[in-house]
């Protein structure tokens, strides 16, 4: 089956909502599971706990079919969704644009080529579908 990951913050913010309502759109449309997940930041020291996140999802969105809600520990929130993606094998991942300067600039430090859709395509077989903050 395929599947689709997405990175939302909880509580979730408007960015948020709309990321996951194309991630929901494209696992409906691929007839894909859903992976929503959210990375504590150790240095936060808050706890988020996977219930929070479902029932915040669920409130917003309805139940969601096939729909799986993950809450990663970590030092930095770009590592955690690459360490996610290439654990769950996704095939595709829908991220916001902020997420994405965000991965572009962590990709800079290591790599000359800042083209996240081509690093995830060659390291990690997967389409990245990005999602504009404002609507447009």
């Amino acid at each position: 089956m395929t599947l689709v990951v997405v990175p939302v913050r909880y509580p979730l913010t408007k960015h948020s909502r709309r990321t996951l309502e194309r991630a929901i759109q494209v696992a409906r449309e691929r007839d894909a599971a859903l992976t929503i997940l959210h990375v504590d930041l150790y240095q936060n020291g808050r706890k988020v706990r996977r219930t929070d996140l479902k029932t915040a999802v669920e409130e917003t969105f309805g139940p969601i079919e096939n729909a799986r809600y993950v809450v990663r520990t970590g030092f930095l929130v770009e590592e955690s969704i690459l360490d996610e993606v290439a654990a769950e094998k996704a095939d595709v991942v829908v991220i916001g644009t902020q997420q994405a300067s965000r991965l572009r600039r962590i990709f800079r430090r290591f790599t000359d080529n800042p083209d996240i859709d081509r690093y995830l395509r060659t390291h990690l077989d997967c389409d990245v579908i990005t999602v504009e903050s404002a609507a447009a």
